[in-house]
This record gives C-alpha cells, structure tokens and sequence, in this order.
C-alpha cells in the first residue's frame, strides 16, 4: 500500500474524528449510535481501514452533519483512485477490467512499460491468457467469465496495428519463463512475442538475467502518455497522477532500459526461453 495512500486514509480518518467530537461524543457513545463495534470507529479514525460509502454515509448522518456526506464520498472516491483492489475491480468479472483497458489503450499516443514476471496483457495469445485469467479467478475468488475477458484482452491489441500508438516495452528475462500455460500455449506465447519486435507500433526490449542493474525487478507498471502510472501489485493497482510520481517511474523506467537488449539479442533471447518448450 502506498505511502500516499494511507495518507489520504489516515487525512479521512482525522476528518471523520473530527466530526464525532463535534457532535460531543466519545468513540463508544458514536459506536453505540451507530450499532457498530467500538473498534471499528476507532480504526476508521485512525486510517487502519478503508471506509465505504455507507460508512461514511451513516458517519455522517450519526454526527448530524448530513450535508457532509458529499465531501465525504469524494474524499473516499479520492482513495478508490489511487489504490484499486483486484476483488473490487473483479467482482462483476474480467470482461468489464479488460474493456477499460481497451479504452484506455486505444486513446493512449505513448504506453511505457514493465513487467517482471509476465508476457504483457497486449501482447498475449488468447491461450496464455485464458491461463493467466482462470489462475486470477481462482486465487481472488472472483466471477469465472474467462472466455469474455480472453475476447476483451485480445481486442486491446488492435492498439499495436493502428498509426498513432507507440508501446515501449520492458521485459525481465525471468518472464519468459513464467509458465502460465501448458507448455504447447507457452511455445506459441513466446513465437508471439519474438514476432512483435521490429513491428512499428512496438519497442521492446528483455533485461537479461546477469545484468548488472541498478535496480531489483519488482513489481509491473505502466505510465500511459506521461500523464498516469499504473502499478501492479499482489491484490491492487495503483493509480498515480502525480506529477512526482510519473517522473520518477519515468526514470526508473529509463534505468531499465539502460539494462536491457533489443532487437536480434533480445529475439535470441525469447528464442533461448522458447526451446525448453520444445516438444518432442
């Protein structure tokens, strides 16, 4: 969880602490009004937990101060920016999540890119992805629509065939040898992604293992025209806009690239990955 993030929720905490003494009440006396435990007050106030609407409607309503409520979800709509839960964001199924990206990919000019232990989602064969969407749905529990988010992520690639999109890929080594798939969808994957380079919309590059790197290769992100980083992690994205922010993934990213080959070394590479999935 970002630093910025429990900030923002630790600033909602102090405003909905503020509320309650104003209406002259202790933690258990607004707990008791609420018909909440005392606990859960206490680490709404202290930004140890993320708010939802009700709460922080009934907060409001509890400390007489209805015409707060607005502020209130907009302080809370705030956090739901910047910090996305997989579950959240999965909880109608991946067709929805995958049909924002294609929005969002089709209207980006310029996507700059990492991913340390993944084939990019743009660039994935509909088999990969189907593995890498069930594996998602099993671990989140989560709405099984896996052949419609496959079709959903598979039209995010029309991106790389249309003039005025540019993807500037990195990739760790160790992703190519992520298995996701059964071994005959891995083998495609990995003749996909060597096929992509030298296309014009692509620039991708592969971080060799035994790089020196100035760096460790955590977790995935993706700046979309300068303007937003999207930073994955275990169980959320993080969405930053922030100018600080998206400068210094920039150059991060730019410390990558310093790392990693490109064009025939980074094809004989794939290649390398490719062969332990040769089949008799």
């Amino acid at each position: 969880m970002s630093t910025d993030y429990q900030q923002a929720r630790e600033a909602l905490g102090a405003r909905l602490r503020e509320l309650r003494t104003e209406a002259g009440l202790n933690g258990k006396e607004f707990a008791e009004r609420l018909g909440w435990q005392r606990s859960k007050v206490s680490r709404l106030e202290n930004g140890k937990q993320t708010a939802t609407e009700a709460d922080v409607e009934a907060w409001a309503h509890g400390a007489g101060q209805s015409d707060v409520v607005e502020e209130l979800k907009r302080s809370l709509r705030g956090l739901e920016m910047a910090y996305r839960s997989w579950k959240r964001q999965l909880a109608a199924g991946h067709r929805a999540v995958q049909e924002g990206h294609v929005v969002q990919e089709a209207q980006a000019e310029t996507i700059h890119l990492f991913e340390s232990g993944i084939i990019p989602g743009v660039f994935q064969t509909p088999e990969y992805a189907r593995g890498v969407l069930t594996d998602v749905s099993t671990r989140l529990g989560t709405p099984r629509d896996i052949e419609e988010g496959v079709r959903a992520r598979m039209k995010r690639q029309e991106a790389l065939y249309e003039p005025g999109h540019h993807f500037h890929a990195l990739i760790w080594e160790g992703a190519l040898h992520v298995v996701r798939c059964a071994p005959e969808a891995m083998a495609a994957q990995l003749d996909r992604l060597g096929s992509l380079i030298g296309l014009d919309t692509v620039t991708l590059g592969v971080i060799p293992f035994g790089a020196r790197t100035p760096f460790s290769p955590k977790h995935g992100f993706w700046i979309i025209d300068e303007r937003l980083v999207i930073a994955d992690t275990w169980n959320a994205e993080l969405w930053l806009d922030a100018a600080d922010d998206v400068a210094f993934y920039r150059k991060v990213w730019d410390l990558m690239r310093e790392s990693a080959v490109f064009d025939h070394q980074a094809h004989r590479l794939i290649v390398r990955a490719r062969a332990q999935f040769n089949l008799a």
